[in-house]
C-alpha cells in the first residue's frame, strides 16, 4: 500500500512497516563521456515471507560485455533516510546527486565515487504525483514506478575489476521500482543519447500486463523529454496503443494521445532494435531470481508527430544509442489484451 507521507516523493525508500513479499530498487544508468562504457548499477532490498529470505544486493551489469553481479548483502546491511532519497548498503551509498560503490568481493570489484548534476525528474504534482499519474494512489498495485532523472551530466572515476574508467562528461539516467512484484510480462526501453543535435532528449517506456482487482489491462507509461517539453503517453492520461508488434529483431510500438504543449494530440512511433544482455535479477513474490535479459547496446528509432486536422508534422524523429531494452514474459498476451481481447 503507497505510503501518503512519501508518496509524492518517489524517490525515497517506500518499505517502512510493509509485509511480505516487498522490493524496492534504484536503476543507475552510467554512459562514459566517450560512450565506451555503459554499465547499470541497482541497489535496493528484498523483504521475504522466508526465514532468510530478506536481504539487501547490489546488483551490476557491464552493457558492453553483458557481465552481471549480484551482491547479496544482509538485510541488516540496508539503511533510509525518513524523508530524503539516501540509502546506506554496506559500505555502499546512494543518492540522487552521488553514488560512492565500494564493492570488493570475489564475483566483482567495483569501487569509485560518481557525482551528477542537473538531474530532470517526472514532474510531481497533487493530481499525477510522478510517472505513475493518478495509479501512484492505488493501495493494490503490484508494482510502483519512479523517474528520478531522465538525463543529467556524471562526473568521477569507478575502478572495475582493477580497470580505472573516468566517467566525466558522460550521462546518466536514474528510475526505481517498488511494491510486491515485477509484472508478469513487460516492455522496458530508455535511451537519452539521440545525438549532438538533440542534447538532453530522452525517452522512457514500458508496457505491462497490469493485474487489476479480478483482472487485468495492459498498462503502459511513456515519457519523452525533448527541448525542456515532456510528451507522456500513458493509459490513465486516455493514450491508446496503435501498434504493438515483436518481431526477432526488434519491437514496434506506436501510440497516439494528448501530450505536450497545451495536450495537442500527437503520435509516437518507437522502434527498439534488440541486441546482447546480460542477465539480471527481478522480484518475484518468494524471492529475487535471474530472469530478466537486458541490453544496453539497443538502438531506439523515435519519431514523434503533431497531428492537427489529419494532417501530421514532425516534431522530433531520431535514434537513441545505448539504449536499455527488456522484453520479459508472454508479450503476446500484451498485444491481445492491446487489441482488445484480453480484458
Amino acid at each position: 500500500m503507497p505510503d501518503l507521507r512519501t508518496i509524492r516523493n518517489p524517490a525515497v525508500y517506500h518499505g517502512r512497516g510493509v509485509k511480505a513479499p516487498f522490493f524496492e530498487g534504484w536503476y543507475f544508468k552510467l554512459v562514459d563521456g566517450g560512450e565506451a562504457h555503459r554499465y547499470a548499477i541497482i541497489p535496493g532490498v528484498f523483504i521475504g515471507g522466508e526465514p532468510g529470505a530478506s536481504h539487501a544486493f547490489v546488483q551490476t551489469l557491464d552493457g558492453v560485455t553483458g557481465q552481471t553481479a549480484y551482491h547479496r548483502y544482509p538485510f541488516e546491511a540496508f539503511q533510509a533516510a525518513n524523508d530524503a532519497f539516501d540509502i546506506r548498503i554496506g559500505p555502499n551509498r546512494f543518492r540522487a546527486d552521488e553514488i560512492v560503490v565500494d564493492i570488493d568481493r570475489p564475483e566483482g570489484q567495483v569501487v569509485g565515487t560518481l557525482h551528477f548534476a542537473g538531474l530532470t525528474p517526472w514532474p510531481v504534482t497533487v493530481s499525477s504525483p510522478g510517472i505513475m499519474g493518478w495509479y501512484a494512489y492505488a493501495p493494490f498495485m503490484e508494482c510502483y514506478h519512479g523517474v528520478l532523472s531522465f538525463d543529467h551530466e556524471i562526473s568521477g572515476e569507478l575502478i572495475v575489476d582493477g580497470n580505472a574508467l573516468d566517467f566525466g562528461g558522460g550521462r546518466g539516467y536514474i528510475e526505481k521500482d517498488w511494491g510486491q512484484a515485477f509484472p508478469k510480462a513487460w516492455i522496458w526501453t530508455q535511451s537519452n543519447h539521440f545525438g549532438a543535435d538533440a542534447p538532453g532528449t530522452s525517452l522512457t517506456a514500458s508496457v505491462a500486463i497490469i493485474p487489476w482487482l479480478w483482472s487485468a489491462f495492459p498498462g503502459f507509461i511513456v515519457g519523452l523529454r525533448h527541448l525542456g517539453q515532456l510528451y507522456r503517453f500513458a493509459t490513465y492520461s486516455g493514450a491508446r496503443i496503435e501498434r504493438l508488434e515483436l518481431a526477432d529483431t526488434h519491437v514496434t510500438w506506436h501510440m497516439t494521445g494528448r501530450a505536450g504543449p497545451k495536450q495537442a494530440r500527437h503520435r509516437l512511433e518507437l522502434t527498439a532494435w534488440r541486441a546482447e544482455g546480460g542477465l539480471l535479477h527481478s522480484p518475484e513474490r518468494v524471492d529475487m531470481l535471474q530472469r530478466v535479459l537486458e541490453s544496453l547496446t539497443a538502438r531506439l528509432d523515435v519519431r514523434l508527430l503533431a497531428v492537427e486536422d489529419d494532417q501530421e508534422r514532425v516534431v522530433f524523429e531520431g535514434a537513441g544509442r545505448h539504449a536499455g531494452l527488456e522484453i520479459v514474459g508472454p508479450i503476446e498476451e500484451i498485444q491481445r489484451m492491446a487489441r482488445g481481447k484480453g480484458r
